[in-house]
């Protein structure tokens, strides 16, 4: 199973209106930049999206990366990716609770074993985040050192690992 996980990281307020829109994100009540990644089972960070402004929604983003993933494997995904399909790859998505219903005692037992694999991975993300460069707001402008920042701090995730490993998700 490969679960898939959104970050974001804080963009200074920019001055020019057409791009506080950009990267206006709404949830974050921020003004943010995000990327999507992919995590195997071992908790490594497989892929990387690009990097996309604080408004685009997850599916968007989803819908714009190709992801390597093989046919037959599976996909845990949280509902931000919610209608988001792939050829070949099983779904694994919680169960949203229907307006003005309630969730079943097995639906809510299902959501919960996926709550707890979505815990471990977002102990990944707190861990790509652990460097201030990622974690404090960006002041690299340049494009190329925006997305240099996350792929070094993936690679250092992904090599902290390989000296200690962390338990496998279930």
């Amino acid at each position: 199973m490969t679960p898939r996980a959104g970050t974001r990281r804080r963009w200074p307020h920019p001055t020019n209106p057409a791009e506080q829109t950009l990267h206006s994100s709404g949830k974050a009540k921020d003004h943010t930049v995000k990327n999507t990644v992919l995590i195997d089972t071992t908790l490594h960070i497989l892929f990387l999206s690009a990097t996309f402004e604080g408004r685009v929604h997850d599916k968007r983003i989803a819908d714009y990366c190709a992801y390597p993933l093989p046919d037959g494997s599976a996909l845990l995904q949280d509902l931000g990716f919610l209608a988001f399909e792939l050829d070949g790859v099983t779904m694994r998505e919680p169960i949203k609770k229907p307006r003005g219903g309630q969730l079943t005692p097995e639906q809510k037992a299902h959501n919960q074993a996926l709550a707890t694999r979505r815990v471990r991975i977002e102990h990944v993300n707190s861990r790509v985040k652990r460097g201030r460069m990622v974690k404090d707001a960006i002041r690299l402008w340049r494009g190329i050192m925006r997305d240099l920042e996350i792929e070094v701090a993936c690679g250092l995730h992904n090599f902290r690992l390989r000296l200690f490993p962390w338990q496998p998700l279930t």
